[in-house]
C-alpha cells in the first residue's frame, strides 16, 4: 500500500521481523502495525500496478508543505536536446529551483546557428540569449507540471555532475545534498530577491 506522505509500505509473512540485534534500526524499518517502510515512493495506477517514482530521502518539502518527487522532474528535462543533467532542489523552501547543466553540443550548434559566440562554454552561459533559450526549453518539457512542482528559478552550470567530483554515487545517482553544498552562494542568490 501507499502511505500518506507516498512512502511504499509492505507487511506479510515474506517480510522480514527486524535487523538481528538491532532494535533501534528495526523501530526504524517497521511500525507498530507491523508495516515495513522502505524508504521509496510510489504509486498505484488503476489496474494495481506499482511504480517507484523516487526515494523517500530524496523528496522535496516546500516552505509550503508541498511534497516533489524530483527524479521524475529531472528525468523529464533531461528530455530536451539542450539538457545534459538537472538536479531539482528546494527543501523547505518557498519554491523549487534546478540546476541545469546543458548539452553542450546541442547549445554550441544552436548558438552558432544564431550567430552568437561560439567556443568556451562558461562563457555562452553567461548570454542572455542562451539562458533564455535553455530556459525555455526546459519550461516546454515540464509544462504539465502542478505550479507548485515547476522550478521557479534556474541556474545553468558548464560542468556536468560526476562521480569523481562527489555529486553522483557510483550506481550515478545525485547526491542532492552534495551538489546542493558545492552550490550554495549561486543557490543563495536564486532565493535572495524572494520576498
Amino acid at each position: 500500500r501507499i502511505a500518506p506522505d507516498g512512502e511504499i509500505v509492505t507487511r506479510g509473512p515474506n517480510v522480514m521481523r527486524g535487523y538481528f540485534n538491532k532494535p533501534e534500526a528495526t523501530a526504524e524499518a517497521l511500525d507498530p502495525d507491523g508495516w515495513f517502510h522502505t524508504g521509496d515512493i510510489g504509486m498505484l495506477d488503476a489496474e494495481g500496478f506499482l511504480s517507484i517514482t523516487d526515494r523517500k530521502k530524496d523528496l522535496i518539502v516546500t516552505a509550503g508543505g508541498k511534497n516533489i518527487a524530483p527524479q521524475p522532474i529531472e528525468n523529464l528535462a533531461k528530455t530536451s536536446k539542450f539538457v545534459a543533467s538537472a538536479v531539482m532542489l528546494g527543501d523547505r523552501r518557498p519554491f523549487p529551483v534546478m540546476l541545469v547543466v546543458p548539452n553542450a553540443e546541442s547549445l554550441r550548434a544552436w548558438a552558432a546557428h544564431k550567430g552568437l559566440a561560439d567556443g568556451d562554454l562558461d562563457e555562452m552561459l553567461k548570454l542572455p540569449e542562451v539562458q533564455q533559450k535553455v530556459e525555455r526549453e526546459v519550461r516546454m518539457t515540464l509544462r504539465d507540471l502542478a505550479q507548485y512542482e515547476m522550478p521557479k528559478r534556474l541556474m545553468l552550470l558548464a560542468r556536468d555532475f560526476s562521480v569523481e567530483g562527489g555529486e553522483l554515487t557510483p550506481t550515478l545517482k545525485v547526491r542532492r545534498r552534495v551538489v546542493e553544498q558545492r552550490h550554495r552562494a549561486a543557490i543563495e542568490a536564486l532565493y535572495a530577491d524572494h520576498r
